[in-house]
Order: structure tokens, then C-alpha cells, then sequence
């Protein structure tokens, strides 16, 4: 049995906002903004739950599939990495162990391995090295994300070298251990050219891997679904997956951060037009022409709204900007007088930077909180972030206008804080498999919770270049003065 939650304090403040716009609008002033929600909602929320012995929280609700849920990410983040990590040993271990079995086994029969087969476990032992290093630069990285489907190449070359270990292992079995060949320096050779065959698949991967999307082939364009920010990159051969992934990357580093509260002026305009245009009483003829007549004119109005709305909301946050920009310097300006008053003073007496910041922090505060509130950008700054990001600049020496830049200009979504994403987990939704190559037309989805990229491919055109060769003596031309010429 699920008890509904419910909150009296938000209600009633709620309920309190709402009653005092309708009362401002029956006195005919516009609103210009509306906040319903109180900005400390979370302190006096409170919650009416039942006393049955079967009720749950909401948070336990939400919780009930979370524990398989994880288990299932964890299984698939680290399967791949064992089935890679026992690949790697079996590689590693098979040209050892063609050399040491033989030692083992049949040790009187061997011939003598003389100063050239000495070269050769040197030259095993370096190969060995490099290839471990190298599989360790290539293979052994943290991953960056976990993926829907299994990367193709990867599994190409890890089916790619077992057959080539597995061909190997039975040529070694066949050829050497059945017949316990006596010719231990062609045995030390078959090793050498087993482990030269894995420097090569190792060449392959990085090929495949690394080098094959770096040749510039299409141009992908990102739109951000709830305000139309769009982005152009250009990529090589990927996958559709690998491509997004390369996409959310591009997101995080060059998008602005995504806030919802711009979005709430227009959905209230449209809201109001909505509204605007319903007729009621189809029934009495002359009201209903008034009413359509009365919406027609609300509808034509509606254009000068915007205006005036957008040029008071501009004015207003060039007002709290100047407010701001003042109050920053004022404070800045007093932290070099504490400086300068510091060098005089004991070392007992001396300020720390965290004590500084606090202490200038209470006179820059309010107008912040007006401005980020004017620009609907206080829920993406906390009081600990500001504060900390203030004894930054002053550690630094920073200027005001440096430590402004953070809240005047929007920054990337990555700048921010991993808890103002608001977006942890993306679903990728394609017509086309995951796995597949991208082509000409490759449209997919990128959805989380409250937005969603859209992504659509174009193949780079081909570009035909020709010469065209200018003889350097056509520029060449004969000036002839006289003496009444005047230059």
C-alpha cells in the first residue's frame, strides 16, 4: 500500500501566490514574474503517510528495481574487461610456454641451443615487453562510458587473435609436442614468429581503433530539443554508438548548461493565448462574434506583449547587473585594503583566504541573488560553490571582472557541478543498429530526462580542385615617363 505525499507548507504557499496574482490581475497589473515555489519549499515540506504495516516511501518505491538494475550495469561494465584481461594473459603466456614445455619435458633429446638461439630470447623477451606495453596503452584504459551493444572491432580482433593463438597452439601440438621435435632453435624461432604475428593484429588494432575516425568524413549537426541550441561537428568512420558518444562528449564540453526556467515565460505566453482564444455559449450569437471579435484583438496584441515583456526583462537585468558589477568591486576593493593593512599587521593577525572570502561574501550576496534570479540561473550556483570559487580568485589575484564572468555568462555544462546536469543516464533511439557505420542521412536520438539531442548526418561533399598556371611575365609592364609627367 503506497501512501500518497503530500506537502502542506508548499501548498499553502503555493495556494498564497496564486491567490495573490489572480487578486494583481483583477487590479489590472501584468505580472511580469511569478515565483510559486519558495526558495526554502525543502525545510518545512511536510508529509501525511499512513500507519499500515505494508506502506512504503517514496524513495523506497523508487529504489525497488535499483539494486538489479546495478547489478546488471556492473555485469556488463566488467565482462568485457575479463574476457579482455584472460585474452591478454593467453597471449602473453602461449610464447613462454613454448619454450619452457619442451625444457620440461623431453630435456635429454634437446640439441643445444647455441649463440644465435641466445640472440632469439633476447629478441623475445624485448618483443614480450613492447607488446605488453602496448597492449597496456591500447586495451588496459578506465572506460569512458558503457555502451548498448559490443564494439564490433574490438570483438573482431579479440575472435582475430584467439584463432591466431588457437592455429598456433595446435601446429605447436601437432607438429612439436607429439612428435617432441629435438630442434629446440626452430622451436625458439616458431615462438619468435608467434609473437611477431601478435605485433601485427597489435598494428591492426591501433588502425581500426584509433586511427581509422580521424580522417574527417561527415558533418553532424546536434539540436537540443527544448531551446534549439544546435552545434555542427565533424567526425570520420564511427558507429552510430561510438558516435554519440563522441556527441554527449562534444555536449558536455561546448553546450550551455540546460535550464529549464527559461523555458517557463514562454510555455506561460502560450498558456495565456491558448486561453485566449476559447468561445463559449455557441448558442447566443452576438456574444459568441463579440468574444471571437475580443480574442481576434487579444491575438494581435499578443506580438506587442512579447515586445514590451522582453524589453522590461532586459532592462531589469542590466539594472541587476550594474548593481552586481558595483558590489563586486566595492568588495574586491576593500580585500587589497586588507591586504595592504596585513603587511603591516602581526602574523597572528594575519587573514586567511577562506576567512576573507566569507567575510566579503555577505556584502556581494544579495545582489548575486537578485541577478541570478533575474536571469533564472540561481538554481545552477550554490552558496558553497560562489564562496569557493570567490577564494579561487582571490588565491589568484584575480580581478572582479574575472570572477564575474562566472555568473554573467553562462558557461558549459561541464563547468557545473556533476548534480546540475540533471542527467545521468542517456537512451539512444535509432532506426538504424547501433553498431552500424554512420552514412548520408543518419538520423538518431538522444534522449534523457528533460530534453533530448537531435543528431542528423551529412557526408562531407567532394571537393575538385583544379590549377590553373599564370605566367610570372604577364604582370610585368613598362612605365615611361617624360619629363613633363608628374608622379
Amino acid at each position: 500500500m503506497v501512501h500518497k505525499v503530500v506537502g502542506d507548507s508548499y501548498s499553502s504557499s503555493s495556494l498564497a501566490c496564486h491567490s495573490r496574482i489572480r487578486a494583481k490581475k483583477e487590479g489590472g497589473d501584468r505580472i511580469k514574474e511569478a515565483l510559486l515555489v519558495d526558495d526554502n519549499w525543502g525545510e518545512t515540506t511536510t508529509a501525511v503517510t499512513g500507519t499500515s504495516e505494508l506502506s512504503l516511501s517514496q524513495e523506497e518505491v523508487v529504489g525497488l528495481g535499483k539494486g538489479t538494475e546495478d547489478r546488471t550495469q556492473n555485469c556488463r561494465r566488467y565482462v568485457p574487461l575479463a574476457v579482455g584481461l584472460c585474452v591478454g594473459l593467453l597471449v602473453l603466456a602461449t610464447p613462454l610456454a613454448f619454450l619452457v614445455l619442451p625444457a620440461i619435458m623431453w630435456p635429454d633429446r634437446l640439441q643445444a641451443c647455441g649463440a644465435a638461439c641466445e640472440g632469439l630470447f633476447l629478441s623475445i623477451s624485448f618483443k614480450l615487453l613492447i607488446l605488453l606495453l602496448a597492449v597496456w596503452a591500447l586495451f588496459l584504459r578506465p572506460a569512458r562510458a558503457s555502451l548498448p551493444r559490443v564494439c564490433v572491432y574490438r570483438a573482431f580482433l579479440t575472435t582475430l587473435t584467439l584463432l591466431l593463438t588457437m592455429s598456433y597452439w595446435l601446429f605447436y601440438g601437432v607438429r612439436i609436442l607429439d612428435a617432441q621435435d629435438e630442434d629446440y632453435h626452430g622451436i625458439v624461432q616458431f615462438a619468435v614468429s608467434l609473437v611477431d604475428s601478435l605485433l601485427f593484429v597489435h598494428y591492426l588494432a591501433v588502425v581500426l581503433l584509433e586511427l581509422r575516425h580521424l580522417q574527417p568524413c561527415y558533418s553532424v549537426c546536434v539540436i537540443r530539443s527544448t531551446d534549439g541550441e544546435t552545434r555542427y561537428y565533424n567526425m570520420g568512420q564511427l558507429s552510430i554508438q561510438r558516435a554519440a558518444l563522441s556527441i554527449l562528449e562534444f555536449y558536455y564540453r561546448d553546450f550551455p548548461l540546460h535550464n529549464p526556467a527559461l523555458l517557463s515565460a514562454s510555455k506561460h505566453r502560450a498558456a495565456k493565448h491558448l486561453a485566449g482564444l476559447k468561445v463559449y455559449n455557441p448558442g447566443n450569437g452576438n456574444q459568441s462574434r463579440a468574444m471571437v471579435a475580443a480574442a481576434a484583438k487579444r491575438k494581435d496584441s499578443t506580438h506587442n506583449e512579447l515586445y514590451y515583456e522582453e524589453a522590461e526583462h532586459e532592462r531589469r537585468v542590466r539594472k541587476r547587473r550594474a548593481r552586481l558589477v558595483v558590489a563586486v568591486e566595492e568588495a574586491f576593493t576593500h580585500v587589497r585594503r586588507m591586504k595592504k593593512d596585513d603587511e603591516r599587521a602581526s602574523p597572528s593577525d594575519i587573514m586567511d583566504v577562506r576567512e576573507a572570502a566569507l567575510a566579503i561574501f555577505p556584502s556581494m550576496a544579495r545582489a548575486l541573488q537578485k541577478y541570478l534570479r533575474t536571469t533564472r540561473r540561481q538554481h545552477c550556483h550554490s552558496m558553497e560553490s560562489i564562496q569557493k570559487h570567490l577564494a579561487f580568485c582571490l588565491v589568484n589575484n584575480m580581478s572582479p571582472k574575472a570572477f564575474l564572468e562566472a555568473y554573467l555568462n553562462p558557461g558549459p555544462t561541464l563547468q557545473y557541478g556533476p548534480e546540475r546536469w540533471m542527467a545521468d543516464q542517456w537512451t539512444l533511439v535509432s532506426e538504424a543498429s547501433v553498431t552500424s557505420s554512420m552514412k548520408e542521412g543518419t538520423e538518431f536520438l538522444l534522449r534523457c530526462l528533460d530534453f533530448s539531442l537531435a543528431v542528423t548526418v551529412k557526408s562531407i561533399p567532394f571537393i575538385r580542385m583544379t590549377e590553373e598556371y599564370i605566367d610570372p611575365k604577364s604582370h610585368k609592364f613598362t612605365l615611361l615617363l617624360q619629363s613633363e609627367t608628374s608622379v
